[in-house]
């Protein structure tokens, strides 16, 4: 009797609460990255510096990282059809993980936003 006595009381015992903690000004998330979460999900995009280079996209996304090279000849590309380009405040890989992707994202061209805003960001976050 005492024994069961005893299970009953372990599975009365209280469950601990999960105390969540508020996020601060600095740990909410960017517009910039839900925008350009929201575009993958919903848009047409492409990920790389070679099929952005060649296309007629709306946007093109560039990370902070990005050689020299391939942010010159994006933004050449994109000066020469009149769209602009967004400089994503993070690392390739950082750019990757906001598109859901587990690889490195350099570039990515916009062809069709979907259902985000990220043009209207575009527009704000040019001069």
């Amino acid at each position: 009797m005492a024994e069961e006595e005893a299970k009953e009381e372990k599975k009365v015992k209280k469950k601990k609460k999960v105390v969540r903690r508020r996020k601060t000004t600095k740990e909410k998330e960017d517009p910039i990255i839900s925008a350009i979460r929201l575009t993958v999900e919903s848009g047409k995009v492409d990920f790389g510096a070679r099929k952005g280079s060649k296309t007629k996209a709306k946007l093109f996304v560039v990370a902070d990282n990005t050689p020299g090279k391939i942010r010159d000849s994006v933004a050449k590309h994109a000066e020469g059809i009149k769209v602009p380009v967004i400089e994503f405040k993070g690392t390739t890989m950082q750019l990757g993980a906001v598109c859901g992707k587990p690889f490195p994202v350099s570039v990515l061209s916009v062809y069709e936003e979907g259902n985000s805003n990220i043009m209207k960001l575009a527009k704000t976050m040019v001069k």
